[in-house]
């Protein structure tokens, strides 16, 4: 199978508002045909790449490239991108074909090739004979595909998303998200999606983008990112996460608060303080005096597909989800599989949690 070309290089790009650093020294390189989600918290810096890659701001400094061509300073009109914001920003005015056609107007497209492609772009968003119903008359996800149809009827090498299912009730944004996965596979555009939603980025990445403060914190496949977390930011932020502190006393053994657990980690050191990543579905529940901890539950909620409890055990509160119900008050032991404890060094400064984006491909490129 043929490697994917390089599409789209942000080289360096630092940007700040009003003295105040929102992406430093930034640096992703988009491959065609990916879907790439660029997660993080309010403040990350995510919605501010999504705009220097469409146009809409100026870096301070660095460069973007679209194959090869320099294109930061270019105008947004004339780039091979187009944008669905979180707010559709669709003409109340105009009815569904006028909105979609709108882009190909001002191309100066025949009107033939406007009708073929408003029928072509509602057929893909699943919305034939819509073309006369006014945008007033569309629920939420009706005017998040109306938005995506005005965007592809352009024919754009890539889409860029704004969380554009923010507004939308959780049923409807599950749908769409199938929706868009769909979408991208048919027409072999390059997505590249905006969110704060841990879930919506698992669900319909290839890709996934995990910042903070400016920083790419962590780059891989949906996976990656959530069963090899590299700091204590992602697997805090992707899922529920126990973090504890630990000691590798050497390889293949980590101590925690004196309790000594096999795990599948080397080449820390002896002795050395580490961080311990344990997921809550990972943890063992078991009789007590069978895992490595005894231990008490001290809540137990049902939550649909499994139920989540909290449990004392070493002088560790513990959050495990089971499918087994373990009352409050019973005494249990704890324990966990080797392949499922992720060790990580513990960061000796700020700057050393952010990790480079040097370092993400380094690690990319020797798999």
């Amino acid at each position: 199978m043929a490697k994917e070309q390089t599409l789209i290089e942000m080289i360096d790009i630092s940007k700040s508002y009003d003295g105040e650093i929102v992406l430093d020294e930034f640096n992703l390189n988009i491959k065609e045909n990916e879907f790439i989600t660029l997660l993080g918290p309010s403040g990350c810096g995510k919605t501010t790449t999504l705009r220097i890659l469409g146009g809409f701001t100026k870096p301070d400094t660095g460069k973007v490239l679209f194959q090869g061509e320099d294109i930061t300073y270019m105008p947004a009109n004339k780039r091979p991108l187009n944008t669905v914001f979180q707010k559709y920003s669709l003409f109340p005015h105009m009815n569904i074909a006028e909105n979609i056609a709108f882009g190909l107007k001002i191309s100066g497209k025949s009107q033939e090739y406007i009708n073929d492609k408003i029928k072509y772009a509602l057929k893909l968003v699943n919305l034939s004979g819509y073309e006369n119903r006014a945008v007033t008359s569309l629920s939420g996800g009706q005017q998040q595909r109306i938005a995506i149809a005005r965007a592809i009827v352009n024919e754009p090498r890539v889409l860029l998303l704004d969380e554009p299912l923010g507004a939308l009730d959780l049923k409807l944004r599950q749908e769409m998200q199938y929706e868009l996965r769909r979408l991208k596979n048919e027409l072999g555009i390059t997505f590249l999606y905006v969110t704060h939603d841990q879930e919506e980025a698992l669900t319909m990445s290839d890709k996934v983008v995990v910042m903070n403060q400016g920083y790419i914190q962590q780059m891989g496949t949906p996976e990656q990112i959530y069963n090899e977390p590299e700091n204590a930011f992602v697997a805090d932020f992707i899922g529920d996460s126990n973090i504890v502190d630990g000691v590798m006393v050497e390889d293949y053994v980590v101590k925690i608060n004196g309790y000594k657990f096999p795990c599948v980690d080397s080449g820390f050191g002896r002795n050395k303080p580490v961080d311990v990543v344990i997921r809550p579905e990972d943890i063992i529940i078991d009789k007590p005096g069978k895992g490595v901890i005894d231990g008490v539950v001290t809540s137990n909620v049902f939550i649909g597909v499994h139920y989540e409890m909290c449990i004392e055990a070493g002088g560790i509160e513990w959050l495990c989800q089971n499918t087994r119900s373990f009352a409050v008050g019973q005494n249990v032991s704890i324990d966990v599989d080797p392949e499922n404890i992720q060790i990580m060094n513990k960061p000796q400064s700020e700057d050393e949690e952010a990790i480079s984006l040097e370092d993400v491909l380094g690690e990319e490129q020797d798999q």
